[in-house]
């Protein structure tokens, strides 16, 4: 008798919001396949089948669904507490699942369509109007009274949303909207008093089946930071049965005929007015907690089997209780410890501990629904007692707080893109995607591949988790050129802030800022060289000022005697060590500013290493062969590198040739390598790959730019914190216990 084949369902987002979900999926028998663009995500690790791609992402997401499906038919797809509605409905259509067009998922996701489409249909909306400029806003609120709220049209967690209450808040409050929108537009709309609903609902077989009516808490003015649902409403029936119509009206204007829904309902001096609704279930914890513990209906249950093109079990409530969800919100500054936890959860009543952050992370002051320390769930007879339970249970939870800083790594990143315009937008996650081509800029050259091959090499290995052993604090010096540092970590030589950076800082004041950073964090710093006949004396000077405590890379000049020339000015500076980027051979803006390139023979670079008295460095080697050549030329290390991408396309991330290079070499030169390097863990991998150190270029520049000296010390203090996290997770003692039995390929990877 053949066995029957299990159904296979994708779940668009592996994020923490997404794992009760997957969870539930796979209680119900079901093979759940997982996209996010983070391999290292909650969900992703729980996935039978993860596949790293960006939510966003939609037409590599369809095209790797479709892949998948030709050798594993899926089933079903669908999305929880993301919008990712857009994605889900086109990989719904180009499979052929259940699920609902992307033109209503485009709907119920861009806050302008979604408005307009309410607003012709004769659904209550507040008066809005669509912003693109500063001036744009000018404009609305010569015709709009205060107070009005700003947000963008394209994201969630209310990122970016802020409620503007005179002309003075227009400009902070447009900035934050405009940083926080994907395609960069705004909506303009009327302030709306009164209290608020969470609503969510399953849509199928033509019917619109409400699933769960919360009060919804909102604090934190002038921002609109959600701090937790009681479950049920409290408000009179009355008010509700106007809410749950106007959400019914709603999602039928909108198209929404299959699938989940969730929608805010403001309850208005005019009767109940829409601030959104999403073509899902709701995020935070209001449909895997909240609703379920009120009602005894799983409701992710639900929803997965209608994504299946079934119809769901019985939606009737089992159990009347009251859920009450509150989020952690302590003072600003860096957690010292958390104490209470496993007290609290003895409480009764208390049914889930939500943490989202540990001892050593930053609490920061919410501006949106993102950041929170952690999330209290509990269940009460009452709404009284729910509540009091939950209180109880927080004031039970010990969450002590160093002194508060101002610095974050949100802050940081805000900075500096403001400082690089256009150059560079400071992504969440550095990996090439929106600059690729842009060189001058900071993106990878051509397609950009090269760029982020660097990152998906280093994804392709996964860690193994090594949790009984001895190591509770481990060692993450490393000598290094006759220096002893502090974490394996050094910062990689950047220049042409004018060219490249659009001037936000000088030469001067970002060398100073990457020296100082890196010596206070106990590490070294490396300075770079362009293509002006002087630029490299500003990093020799900072060297100098320091010390010597600091590496210059040169570039490869046709003439050995301009590189000489740069060698006996950095010995005179006192520098560490120096090199040469031999990967620049071809760089174009040096030709055309008089300051030619090229390759060198190992002859030419002997000559080079007969002039130095201090370790001499080879960056840009991507193969066995040239780390031999670098070997014979005299190099005391070598540098695993393809220049982040951009000298050539189509190249292999580091991570890929390093293994075979380590081996070759055999330890007779130092090896360090740079490309792709965001996390703790990737230092860890590159370590276990055969790295004796690591160097880290964008991120730190975007350090720089953000914050200055403070900005690199707090971004190398968090690699720093990482890199031990990852190191007692994987039982390595030390820098030297770091090898590759800690780390393997992901099947399927050749």
């Amino acid at each position: 008798m053949p066995v029957k084949r299990p159904k296979h369902l994708l779940i668009v987002g592996g994020g923490v919001f997404q794992v009760p979900a997957i969870k539930i999926a796979q209680s119900m028998g079901l093979k759940v396949v997982v996209t996010d663009y983070n391999p290292e995500a909650e969900g992703m690790l729980l996935a039978d089948y993860p596949i790293e791609v960006s939510t966003r992402n939609i037409n590599l997401t369809v095209n790797t669904a479709k892949q998948f499906h030709r050798t594993c038919p899926l089933d079903g797809v669908l999305t929880v507490g993301t919008d990712a509605s857009q994605t889900v409905a086109a990989v719904a259509d180009a499979l052929n699942l259940p699920g609902i067009p992307f033109e209503v998922a485009e709907r119920a996701t861009d806050k302008i369509k979604m408005r307009q489409v309410l607003q012709e249909k004769g659904v209550p909306v507040p008066a809005f109007r669509p912003i693109w400029t500063l001036e744009d806003c000018r404009q609305a609120i010569d015709d709009m009274p205060l107070p009005l709220v700003i947000k963008p049209c394209d994201n969630m967690g209310a990122r970016g949303v802020r409620k503007i209450e005179s002309i003075d808040d227009l400009v902070p409050a447009f900035r934050e909207a405009k940083e926080a929108s994907i395609s960069g537009k705004l909506i303009l709309e009327e302030f709306m008093e009164g209290v608020e609903l969470s609503l969510d609902a399953l849509v199928y077989e033509n019917e619109i089946h409400i699933t769960g009516v919360a009060d919804r808490i909102i604090e934190r003015a002038p921002y609109f930071v959600e701090v937790g649902h009681t479950l049920p409403s409290i408000l009179p029936a009355g008010q509700q049965a106007q809410a749950v119509e106007v959400f019914k009206q709603a999602i039928s204007a909108l198209g929404i005929d299959i699938g989940a829904a969730k929608g805010d309902i403001k309850i208005t001096s005019e009767g109940p007015k829409i601030v959104e609704i999403a073509a899902r279930l709701s995020g935070g914890w209001m449909s895997a907690y909240t609703y379920p513990l009120a009602t005894g209906v799983n409701l992710y249950k639900a929803a997965i089997q209608i994504a299946l093109g079934e119809n769901p079990t019985d939606l009737t409530p089992k159990t009347s209780l009251v859920s009450a969800e509150r989020s952690l919100l302590p003072p600003a500054g860096k957690i010292l410890s958390i104490r209470g936890v496993e007290e609290a959860r003895k409480i009764k009543g208390v049914k889930e501990i939500i943490l989202m952050k540990e001892a050593g992370d930053m609490a920061e002051e919410p501006r949106s629904n993102m950041g929170k320390v952690g999330y209290v769930i509990t269940v009460g007879k009452t709404r009284e007692e729910a509540i009091r339970v939950n209180n109880l249970a927080r004031e039970t939870l010990k969450i002590e707080i160093g002194a508060p800083s101002d610095l974050t790594w949100d802050i940081i990143r805000n900075n500096a893109r403001k400082k690089f315009y256009i150059a560079c937008k400071a992504c969440t996650v550095c990996d090439g995607l929106e600059c690729a081509g842009k060189v001058p800029g900071i993106g990878g050259i051509g397609t950009g591949s090269a760029f982020t091959e660097n990152l998906t090499a280093l994804a392709r290995y996964q860690i193994n988790l090594r949790t009984i052993h001895e190591v509770k604090v481990p060692d993450t010096s490393v000598e290094l050129f006759g220096h002893k540092l502090a974490l394996p970590v050094l910062a990689a030589p950047i220049t042409g802030m004018e060219t490249n950076l659009a001037g936000g800082m000088d030469e001067r004041e970002y060398a100073d800022a990457i020296l100082d950073g890196c010596l206070e964090s106990g590490t070294l710093g490396m300075v770079g060289d362009g293509a002006s006949p002087k630029k490299y004396l500003i990093g020799l000077e900072a060297i100098k000022k320091r010390g010597g405590l600091g590496i210059p890379i040169f570039k490869p000049r046709e003439y050995n005697l301009d590189i000489i020339k740069r060698f006996k000015a950095a010995e005179d500076a006192g520098a560490v060590a120096v090199g040469i980027d031999i990967d620049a051979a071809s760089f174009k803006t040096m030709t055309l500013k008089g300051q030619a390139v090229g390759p060198k023979t190992i002859a030419e670079l002997q000559e080079l290493k007969s002039h130095l008295k201090v370790p001499f460095i080879l960056k840009g080697i991507m193969n066995v062969e040239s780390a031999l050549a670098a070997i014979e030329a005299g190099a005391d290390a070598i540098v695993v590198s393809n220049h982040g991408g951009r000298v050539m396309d189509h190249m292999p991330g580091t991570a890929e040739v390093l293994p075979g290079i380590a081996n070759a070499v055999g330890g007779r030169v130092k090896v360090l390598v740079d490309g792709g390097i965001r996390e703790g863990i990737d230092i860890l991998k590159m370590l276990a790959l055969g790295a004796d150190a690591v160097m880290i270029g964008r991120p730190v520049c975007i350090a720089a730019f953000g914050a200055g000296q403070e900005g690199v010390s707090f971004y190398l203090q968090e690699k720093l914190n990482e890199l031990k996290k990852a190191m007692i997770l994987t039982g390595c003692g030390s820098i030297g216990r770091i090898d590759p039995s800690i780390i393997f390929r992901k099947k399927g990877d050749r």
